[in-house]
């Protein structure tokens, strides 16, 4: 069935809600109420649950945007630029990824996550194409490298510094041997 469109105070609303939440569960943690999610979006608590019925669909929300703006953020990077982008980006969203696995949650976003890959494939097509990345990669790997790489700045209490030399390891072994 088509997802019918907000009026457009409802999808004021709903970004509100959204701006929100990232905010209270980056400053908050995994112990972060959607009552302050309410509070700070300047909504009564029934319109958050209008949006988001369980804690869950709000926190799936959060992870589709910001899916689909790492999608959208793809189309002005290379594949290098890229990846210091999202691995920016993994390490500046921290606490919602560990909202997620705190929570033990099962958030599956599948037709957002196929839409990353397809970005990524792009940029790796288009790498090899001007001879910046080896022919001999492929597309799992470099989904599997960028995945690490955001677990590790996740997780592994990276400096800029030492975010920035992994990722310069990670690129030499992308490009082409002489």
């Amino acid at each position: 069935m088509p997802e019918v469109p907000l009026r457009a105070d409802a999808a004021r609303n709903r970004t509100r809600i959204l701006d929100a939440a990232e905010a209270v569960f980056a400053e908050l943690g995994p112990t972060a109420s959607t009552e302050e999610v309410a509070r700070r979006a300047g909504v009564a608590i029934g319109t958050v649950f209008r949006h988001f019925p369980t804690k869950k669909d709000l926190l799936a929300a959060i992870m589709k945007r910001l899916l689909a703006q790492l999608v959208a953020d793809a189309g002005e990077h290379d594949l290098f630029s890229f990846f210091r982008h999202v691995v920016a980006e993994a390490a500046a969203k921290k606490t919602v990824a560990d909202l997620l696995a705190a929570a033990d949650l099962d958030i599956r976003l599948p037709e957002a996550a196929a839409h990353l890959r397809d970005a990524v494939e792009t940029l790796l097509t288009t790498a090899q194409s001007s001879g910046a990345v080896t022919s001999d990669v492929r597309l799992p790997e470099v989904m599997a490298l960028l995945v690490s790489l955001c677990q590790g700045a996740l997780h592994g209490g990276w400096d800029q510094a030492l975010q920035s030399r992994i990722l310069d390891v990670v690129f030499t072994g992308l490009r082409p041997h002489s």
